[in-house]
């Protein structure tokens, strides 16, 4: 009865230990939406959420943002956690230069900002542009659902 307990016990410590958040360092990260989206629009690789293949979200862990990376960096609807913006985001895209990118070692997230409908044109490139940080950033994987999320929209066109 002992080694039974004692196996139990093994078991769960490593299922426990298998669903535990990992940290990423030194991903790079850009930010698209729909003026440079490829093909222009909110169009998606990946229907997550049942969101029907339209990129959105508020950032929180019920409603991520989207985002977009390598198929083999990312599971297709990976859920993730970014200190840097205080948000969730959701892997529901693909991006080319992060394919890129991971072919030659490097980590890559690509975030949407912006509306689903409306095209920001140039004025959201350049509010793109200024999110982006220029050196790379930590990444929380299987992140806990309780992380502090900044509300505020990335981009919204006045």
């Amino acid at each position: 009865m002992k080694i039974a307990a004692q196996s139990l016990f093994f078991v769960s410590a490593l299922a426990t230990l298998s669903l535990a958040c990992s940290v990423v360092d030194g991903v790079e990260i850009t930010f698209y939406g729909f003026p440079d989206n490829d093909p222009p629009g909110a169009g998606t690789a990946y229907n997550c959420g049942g969101r029907n293949n339209i990129a959105g979200g508020t950032g929180t862990f019920d409603d991520p943002l989207t985002f977009a990376s390598d198929p083999n960096e990312y599971s297709q609807c990976e859920i993730i956690y970014l200190p840097y913006l205080k948000k969730y985001l959701r892997m529901e895209d693909e991006c080319a230069q992060c394919e890129t990118d991971w072919a030659n070692g490097k980590a890559h997230v690509d975030i949407w900002t912006g509306s689903s409908t409306v095209n920001g044109g140039s004025t959201q490139e350049d509010c793109e542009n200024s999110l982006t940080p220029d050196g790379g950033q930590e990444v929380l994987r299987q992140p806990a659902s309780t992380y502090t999320v900044d509300w505020l929209a990335l981009y919204s066109k006045v």
